[in-house]
């Protein structure tokens, strides 16, 4: 999503026609999708691979790597329909539910994805609100060391929520385009400081830290749930396949779009995943049993890189925030206009005339309407404040119905895959062992928070 918008530079409006200008190449949809799938995720790979341990934490990226990318290659080829390189174009995921799975399918699609950002929001306003707390800690500790007891309040999510408040009324804040170049270098800088600070502990500490089974807890089930949860947050660092068809919508060609997605796609994740474990084993080299669920959260010095890096975090997820959530705004008030286009309260505009500023068009349903939206993401957020937990949910409900069922159930019947083939079978047995990791992940990250909110 958070490239979404830079995608709009490099074509036209239009659908099939001769008119649009396509000018994107392989590199450049790499860069597009190392900027979409790197990001807030990141931060938690450490403490997952030492929920797992030294073998299983890596075999375990591995494989989701592996997944997503046999996931983006049925989906490059619901690019065009009926055919992959000669049909009409699908510019967008739920374009392609809707041309060959039908109505009902586009419905559940959408459900799911509105729900996805609403749930991002609150992710967003829970990390946001961990990186403005870090930030005070650090200097805390800088000046009285890390002895001293500093301290803390929890006013942060307020803080964010009345931000977002403000930026969530500036009309079209979603075509920015600086918007999406500003939260991917923000990504980057937080990601590379993040893995430079575990680099650096593990030289200080002159070993490495961690063991093979991962973090020892008091019983089996305990050990189970976090194994889960940890899947759960893998799952969200990784897919991309909600902006994937937007990106190669995006390529020119010759050669065919799915040809040239497919080589970025496996170009980027070779890329990402290498980051990702360089980032998750240098976090459990460095930090071992006490690896924290938010890798930044583990360092004080220097304390004023710590600070720019948790700055990064704000700057970016204050941007991301509405990436995500203008989507739900525009579908929302567009239904409400097509739904009482008679009504005032809907439909009037005021203008409001600053000094300086140009004059604001305020309309009292879209106040009213994204207030709300960004007072019940932050009060969410508030009442379950578990950042790895609530990553686990995220990742684990969008893994298998937007990343696993919906492209390859679009893959059969384009490809019109009779049902019992071998073919079938190995797609449909796919889906299943995916739905089984996603049921999983779900399961510990719920535990996770029922647990951390009654203790």
């Amino acid at each position: 999503m958070e490239v979404q918008r830079s995608l709009e530079q490099e074509k036209s409006s239009g659908k099939d026609d001769a008119d649009t200008i396509r000018t994107g190449t392989l590199w450049t949809a790499v860069a597009h999708i190392i900027s979409a799938v790197i990001g807030a995720g990141v931060l938690s790979l450490a403490w997952c691979t030492a929920q797992l341990g030294w073998i299983a934490g890596p075999i375990t990226m591995l494989c989701f790597a592996v997944v997503t990318y046999i996931s983006a290659s049925l989906i490059c080829d619901c690019y065009r329909s009926p055919d992959p390189i000669t049909g009409t174009r699908n510019p967008s995921y739920i374009d392609a539910v809707r041309v060959n799975l039908g109505k009902k399918w586009t419905w559940l699609c959408g459900l799911l994805q509105y729900v996805s950002f609403y749930g991002t929001g609150i992710a967003y306003v829970i990390t946001s609100a961990t990186s403005m707390r870090e930030i005070q800690r650090s200097n805390c500790y800088h000046k009285g060391g890390e002895k001293v007891v500093c301290q803390r309040t929890n006013n942060f999510m307020l803080i964010f929520g009345i931000i977002q408040i403000v930026t969530s009324q500036i009309p079209n804040f979603h075509n920015m385009a600086w918007l999406s170049v500003v939260a991917a270098l923000m990504s980057f800088c937080y990601s590379f400081i993040g893995l430079g600070l575990g680099f650096s502990k593990v030289i200080d500490n002159r070993g490495i830290k961690g063991s093979i089974v991962g973090v020892p807890t008091k019983s089996a089930a305990q050990k189970i749930w976090l194994v889960f949860q940890a899947l759960g947050d893998i799952a969200f660092a990784y897919p991309y396949s909600i902006i994937l068809l937007e990106i190669q919508d995006t390529l020119k060609s010759p050669p065919p779009e799915n040809q040239t997605m497919k080589k970025a796609s496996i170009n980027a994740i070779v890329i990402t995943t290498f980051f990702y474990l360089c980032c998750s084993c240098f976090g459990y080299a460095a930090f071992g049993n006490d690896t924290p669920g938010n890798l930044l959260t583990g360092f004080y010095e220097p304390f004023w890189l710590v600070d720019f890096a948790n700055a990064c975090i704000v700057l970016h997820l204050v941007g991301g925030y509405q990436v995500y959530s203008q989507p739900v705004f525009a579908f929302v008030e567009k239904w409400a206009t097509q739904k009482y286009p008679q009504n005032r309260f809907i439909n009037k505009f005021y203008a409001i005339k600053l000094p300086v500023l140009p004059a604001l068009q305020l309309n009292l349903f879209r106040l009213c309407f994204r207030t709300l939206y960004v007072i019940s993401t932050t009060a969410i957020a508030m009442a379950f404040p578990y950042f790895n937990q609530v990553l686990g949910i995220l990742g684990a409900l969008n893994f298998w119905p937007m990343t696993i069922y919906f492209p390859v159930e679009m893959y059969i019947v384009q490809r019109k895959i009779g049902a019992w083939t071998r073919k079938w079978i190995l797609l449909e047995g796919f889906s299943m062992v995916c739905l089984i990791v996603s049921l999983l992940g779900l399961i510990g990250s719920i535990e996770g928070i029922v647990k951390a909110k009654l203790a």
